[in-house]
């Protein structure tokens, strides 16, 4: 939708991404909101992935030719941050009896503290995701490289790595 509106113009792709980030969106969220709360968030996922395909994927120049980052990543941070404010024992009412911190019963209910709670696990996992993969990567390349040589790139993956054509010439 966020695409046809600022494009004019509906695509395939654009479908098919934006249903793929309202469930990466939901995921976090689903089994502890409403229907409504859902539906906010699914559209704001969709509106923050669309916006981290198209433009922070060129601001930052990042090779992402599936958008898992922008797709996944950031919809899955915002479900994760909306649920800090949505989050309904209406729906669970398990998360408002069942958490105990110093023996005292504490609500993981939507609001102020929940949010604070949900972003600092957004930070620590963030953090861990992020040195677990730079570690893997340097690895990776000391043993065996991360990129392909120039030929090969320009004659394509599928040809070069796969002996195989994509396109019947």
């Amino acid at each position: 939708m966020t695409e046809w509106l600022i494009k004019r113009k509906p695509s395939v792709l654009g479908a098919a991404s934006g249903m793929v980030a309202g469930l990466a969106t939901i995921t976090p969220a689903s089994g502890f909101v409403t229907v409504p709360s859902a539906v906010l968030i699914g559209l704001c996922g969709g509106v923050a992935c669309y916006f981290a395909v198209t433009k922070v994927k060129s601001v930052c120049g990042y090779d992402d030719s599936l958008d898992v980052f922008g797709v996944h990543c950031v919809g899955s941070i915002v479900g994760m941050l909306l649920l800090g404010f949505l989050a309904s024992t209406e729906v669970n009412p398990l998360i408002g009896s069942t958490f105990q911190k110093a023996g005292a019963t504490v609500s993981l209910a939507g609001g102020g503290r929940q949010f604070v709670n949900q972003l600092t696990g957004v930070g620590v996992t963030f953090l861990l995701s992020s040195g677990v993969t730079f570690i893997l990567l340097k690895v990776i390349h000391a043993v065996i490289g991360l990129r392909v040589d120039a030929d090969a790139e320009q004659s394509g993956l599928d040809v070069s790595q796969h002996g195989e054509s994509a396109y019947n010439e």
